[in-house]
């Protein structure tokens, strides 16, 4: 059985809930590349995210993240990690659950407060947090949980856990589910 066109794999999760860690890790081990939307809008922008929500606007932002997104799943067939607000945007929803519909794999790294809060520290190169990081972060993962819930085809909980054992769970999955169609 023939895997979906488009990435082997899509990350979704918070702000700090191990994206660019797990996703990197697991494309090392895939021997595949690994691709994140923000750095695809950066290039495109020729500005930083944190630049582009001073100097533009969310909006702007988000538009430019919707694009970047729809490329992504057209082009790359690797580890794909999407920016945190990625799935606000329907239609990067819908193409999400399209891929999960025609067997692709899009998993929701599920991150609780208080390890968020700890991961993210005072940085200020996640601008949407702004002057209050951990109430912006509760908000955040109150109103987009239902969002990710939607798109995933598999939850990991990455909250107090070391990013091996997730990079593990995510490689079981992958290989159980490439094991059903081919040899492991």
């Amino acid at each position: 059985m023939n895997a979906p066109r488009g990435p082997l794999v899509v990350l979704v999760g918070p702000p700090a809930s191990g994206k660019t860690t797990v996703g990197t890790a697991v494309a090392t081990a895939l021997g595949v590349p690994f691709r994140d939307t923000d750095h695809d809008v950066e290039a495109v922008a020729g500005s930083t995210v944190a630049d582009l929500f001073v100097q533009r606007g969310e909006p702007h932002f988000r538009a430019l993240e919707a694009a970047a997104v729809t490329r992504a799943m057209a082009e790359h067939e690797g580890v794909l990690a999407l920016g945190g607000g990625a799935v606000t945007d329907e239609g990067t929803r819908r193409l999400l659950v399209d891929h999960g519909r025609a067997g692709g794999t899009v998993v929701w790294l599920d991150v609780d407060l208080p390890s968020a809060a700890h991961r993210v520290g005072l940085s200020r190169d996640r601008p949407i947090l702004g002057l209050n990081p951990r109430a912006m972060l509760r908000t955040m993962l109150e109103t987009r949980a239902p969002l990710y819930g939607e798109v995933a085809t598999l939850t990991v909980p990455t909250g107090g856990r070391p990013a091996e054992d997730v990079v593990a769970e995510v490689l079981a999955v992958l290989q159980a589910s490439a094991g059903s169609g081919a040899g492991a």
